[in-house]
């Protein structure tokens, strides 16, 4: 039982009030710049990077700064050029089985668009061709480049479990893991 001058000393003196604002002001401040940098290097970087490795303003109804812009301009429609464009210019050494598998298509669909390449694109395709160009932006940030991103794609990963990043492109849940995974790198935590 507490007696009262063994209390808590009241949380209302001038020092404890002035720590207490510095400590939650300086924690709010963290967590608005975080956000703040995390959107600003999303939106500048990774959205800017995966409009380009899709042919850009070529294809895409108007340039995309969020999720939502993506989402947005996928409804709209999104021709199939522009997947033409990202397998012609940034597939590289990513075998084509392995993209029409994260597409959910075949490859001989994917030759057979070549003749129609202003038909707009179902949207859960133009989606995962969304998602593919995200992630090879991302990796190509995390790992110095396109070719180096390309190679990483086919090869088995001990932090993922052995599995080929590309095999977890197939189903929304191994993007996530893969997405995840790069977010790690990309800040320094190899585990």
């Amino acid at each position: 039982m507490k007696t009262a001058s063994t209390a808590r000393p009241a949380t209302s003196t001038p020092e404890f009030a002035v720590v207490l604002t510095q400590a939650g002001s300086t924690r709010a401040n963290a967590r608005r710049k975080i956000a703040a940098a995390v959107q600003s290097g999303k939106a500048g970087g990774i959205y800017s990077e995966t409009f380009s490795l899709l042919g850009g303003r070529r294809f895409w109804s108007q340039h995309l700064h969020s999720d939502n812009d993506v989402h947005t301009a996928i409804l709209k429609g999104v021709a199939f050029g522009s997947l033409l464009f990202f397998l012609e210019h940034n597939i590289g050494t990513v075998d084509e089985e392995d993209v029409a598998k994260v597409l959910g298509v075949s490859t001989r669909t994917l030759r057979r668009q070549a003749e129609t390449p202003d038909k707009a694109m179902p949207t859960d395709l133009a989606s995962k061709t969304w998602q593919l160009a995200e992630t090879l932006a991302k990796a190509s940030e995390v790992f110095g480049g396109k070719e180096a991103a390309q190679r990483w794609l086919s090869a088995p990963a001990v932090a993922l479990n052995g599995s080929r990043p590309i095999d977890l492109l197939q189903t929304l849940q191994g993007a996530g893991v893969v997405s995840d995974y790069l977010d790690r790198l990309e800040h320094g935590v190899y585990s």
